[in-house]
């Protein structure tokens, strides 16, 4: 074991130590699976740039960062009226989480229908076999911070739709980091949401900061979809300049079930989202499509993975970015077509647009094919504005700056309108054109 790794271990050795003092009620499988999660951990640490997944990103401020885990650590100074600032006016229904910890207190579950259920995941793990089923079906994981966070989460939420259940109002996931004690926290948020057999619902699972200390929200959601089941779900992540954000999404789909994403990144000084779909049912469908915008000195670097394991399925695959200052993008992709899995149809599209001369892309969307009865294509593009359209502009009376906005805009749009909830997009609609320190205002 190298000195850093050991570093890294030792470093969360106490937080591990409090939060099994605190389970000595979880059932006995749950008990050994944190058990062997946080030896994996002490086996193989954070990863490191030698790594071919993360080459382009290095972690070592992580690594070296002095946070304590959040072990049951919830802040006291958010109340349900401070938390409407982060709200969508289309969910009444809000769930909250105050360092990695389900705050039920602070949740507004009058929205929610009767065939939702919305639990501790710790306690819900007692007598659910799905919650064991979802935890052992990943097997031994190679990442250093999904093992960390199957050995710490506290407080994680098990969110089940019943069979035939339609939850028409968006169920919005809010995750607020707040300083405890001076303390830089790492919080572990753990999310299982099982869609029932011909269930359908939209989830915003959102990510913010209450202060601007430094601090890591180290997240992992699983998504298991029932057959003919139908997700639509929102990642909109706004941490703070200080943050560090490190997510991992699973969605296992089962036969005609879709699963529709959008992963918006805006915020943290590192980010890092791995997106894993398991398609493993004939007739299952995604659609996995991201928007970044960075400046400065921020990083950001989506890793994803569409596996398409049986027939006739679907998945498409959009992710833009903006990137302007010193910043960096890394964006990964890799559709995999395995042996027999015949009718295939998979898209897969990266393009990035440098607003400056110093920010830097790193793309690369992989094809692995096994089979030869498929549809398949991918494709990326980097580039800056284009010099004539901005021609154009100036020539009919517009000035470079507007002009600017106004094509950097329109880059982000195709995004922008396959987001189908008002609020996000207004929220999106904000966002770009503030950071572009823009006058240009998009009618409602």
């Amino acid at each position: 074991m190298s000195p850093a790794i050991a570093k890294d271990s030792s470093a969360y050795l106490a937080g591990f130590n409090e939060a099994a003092a605190r389970h000595l009620d979880e059932p006995a499988w749950l008990r050994a699976f944190r058990q062997q999660a946080f030896a994996r951990f002490q086996e193989i640490g954070f990863p490191s740039v030698h790594e071919e997944e993360w080459k382009y990103t290095n972690v070592a401020t992580i690594a070296r960062g002095d946070f304590v885990p959040a072990v049951a650590m919830n802040g006291t100074r958010l109340t349900k009226e401070s938390l409407q600032a982060w709200s969508y006016e289309e969910a009444p229904t809000r769930l909250v989480f105050v360092n990695g910890n389900f705050r039920r207190d602070l949740s507004s579950m009058e929205g929610l229908p009767e065939d939702v259920l919305a639990t501790d995941l710790e306690a819900a793990a007692a007598d659910e076999e799905l919650i064991r089923e979802s935890f052992d079906s990943r097997g031994q994981t190679a990442n250093g911070f999904v093992a960390l966070n199957d050995a710490l989460f506290s407080g994680g939420l098990f969110l089940q739709l019943k069979t035939d259940a339609t939850v028409k109002a968006p169920i919005h996931l809010l995750f607020v980091t707040q300083t405890v004690n001076g303390n830089n926290l790492a919080a572990a948020p753990r999310v299982l949401i099982h869609a029932g057999r011909n269930s359908s619902a939209t989830i915003i699972e959102s990510y913010v900061s209450a202060d601007k200390n430094a601090y890591l929200t180290n997240a992992v959601i699983d998504f298991v979809l029932a057959d003919s089941s139908q997700v639509q779900h929102y990642k909109v992540q706004r941490e703070g300049a200080s943050g560090f954000h490190v997510a991992t999404t699973n969605a296992k789909l089962g036969r005609s079930a879709k699963y529709e994403t959008t992963s918006i990144n805006l915020g943290a000084a590192l980010s890092r989202h791995d997106i894993d779909v398991v398609m493993d049912h004939e007739g299952a469908e995604c659609a996995v499509d991201g928007l970044y915008m960075i400046e400065g000195d921020q990083h950001t670097d989506t890793h994803s993975v569409i596996d398409h394991r049986q027939p006739h399925c679907t998945s498409r695959q959009l992710y833009k970015g903006i990137l302007d200052g010193k910043s960096r993008a890394v964006f990964n992709g890799k559709v995999f077509v395995r042996h027999g899995a015949q009718q295939t149809d998979a898209q897969q599209t990266n393009k990035n647009l440098l607003l400056s001369q110093e920010a830097q892309v790193d793309t690369k969307p992989q094809l692995e094919i096994y089979a030869d009865d498929v549809k398949c294509t991918h494709g990326a593009a980097v580039g800056q504005l284009d010099e004539d359209e901005m021609f154009y502009l100036a020539s009919r009376g517009i000035n470079p700056a507007l002009a600017k906005n106004m094509l950097t805009y329109g880059f982000a749009e195709e995004v922008i309108e396959r987001i189908k909830i008002d609020s996000i997009k207004r929220e999106l609609d904000e966002a770009v054109l503030n950071r572009l320190h823009s006058e240009f205002h998009i009618e409602a």
